[in-house]
């Protein structure tokens, strides 16, 4: 008995075998906004599309066809015969005889009975619909999805982050937050992100939101227990994944690295060192501050060395040059070993971002 609700727990967690339409709620992918009126004239103009298909049929077969006077059909014979089939109106007791008659029927009476079933079924075929085309988006988000950037946690931390990324060119599609508040993936979800609804502290979690084939995660858990917990999963997921995790004590930065995180964020430090420093110079705060917010004024960034500047002294190069990133480890300007630049060099500058 215990071994079968066993079993029944873990075919329940398993989130990556379920299929598509079982996964709706769960994963989200974010729909593109339009008006109600474009949503409605482009059903509109699939509805007249399939009633010109079974037009085009109608009337290569007309030969088969004969009114209740047993005259060979024409083309608005056949409009007419396909428009009362395809509204399930039925016909032969009472039929129009004349074109103007029937062309009346076609213009006026159809469009009505179809606006009547429209508001008759309408809720329900929208609801079907929905989740059909929910989970055929999950099917084909899940086998194109690469390269993109996971943010485990969607609160103060992690929103920040989403917005520094955004600000610096990434698309929202490439991010995929994963929170178990519905509240703050409603709020992700208004942005256009991905959301996945569930513990990043599950394997079966972090694959959902495919972090084995994620260029990076974004660690961001209220608690640091949380995320050396979440950073040893995905590391375990994801060998060759970027990990960048937050915590708030300084002595369990050491667990993080142990766990598998490229680089590791002391944020209470952090504000506790900005807060020292702008209790003297406040201006050094609202600098360092534009160089992390990546839309207007300066932001440091990243790049590699170009052909003119290749055995220069990155001291004397157009950009504010901070640091050589060499062979994977960072080298700050005026250190002899990174007198002269490399090719294989990549420079941390200071960039101006337009206003």
């Amino acid at each position: 008995m215990a071994g079968k609700l066993r079993q029944r727990l873990n075919d329940q967690e398993n989130l990556t075998e379920r299929p598509d339409f079982a996964l709706v709620g769960v994963l989200r992918i974010p729909e593109a906004m339009r008006s109600p009126f474009h949503l409605i004239f482009r059903r509109v103009m699939m509805a007249v599309a399939v009633l010109f298909l079974a037009v085009f049929v109608v009337y290569l077969d007309r030969d088969g066809y004969r009114d209740a006077q047993d005259n060979p059909l024409s083309f608005l014979d056949c409009l007419y015969y396909a428009t009362v089939s395809l509204s399930t109106t039925g016909y032969g007791d009472i039929t129009p005889i004349t074109p103007s008659a029937r062309l009346i029927n076609v213009i006026v009476i159809t469009p009505l009975r179809v606006l009547f079933l429209i508001i008759l079924v309408g809720t329900t075929l929208s609801v079907l619909t929905e989740r059909s085309r929910q989970a055929f988006k999950i099917q084909r988000w899940r086998q194109s999805v690469r390269n993109h950037t996971v943010v485990v946690g969607y609160g103060t931390k992690g929103r920040t982050a989403v917005d520094a990324m955004l600000g610096d060119g990434i698309k929202p599609a490439d991010i995929v937050v994963v929170d178990t508040d519905q509240t703050v993936l409603d709020s992700a979800a208004s942005l256009g992100l991905v959301t996945v609804t569930g513990s990043a502290t599950k394997s079966d979690v972090l694959r959902l939101a495919g972090v084995q084939h994620a260029a990076s995660v974004i660690v961001a858990a209220n608690r640091d227990d949380t995320a050396v917990l979440v950073t040893l999963t995905a590391r375990e997921v994801n060998p060759k994944a970027k990990i960048v995790a937050a915590i708030r004590e300084t002595d369990n930065a050491h667990l993080l690295r142990q766990s598998g995180a490229d680089s590791v964020v002391v944020s209470s430090e952090t504000a506790g060192r900005l807060l020292g420093i702008a209790r003297t110079t406040p201006t050094v705060v609202e600098m360092i501050e534009d160089l992390l917010t990546p839309e207007a004024g300066f932001a440091i960034a990243e790049r590699e060395v170009e052909h003119d500047e290749i055995g220069g002294s990155p001291r004397h190069l157009s950009d504010i040059v901070l640091a050589v990133v060499r062979d994977g480890r960072l080298v700050r300007v005026g250190s002899p070993e990174v007198d002269a630049v490399e090719e294989s060099d990549r420079l941390l500058y200071i960039r101006r971002v337009g206003n």
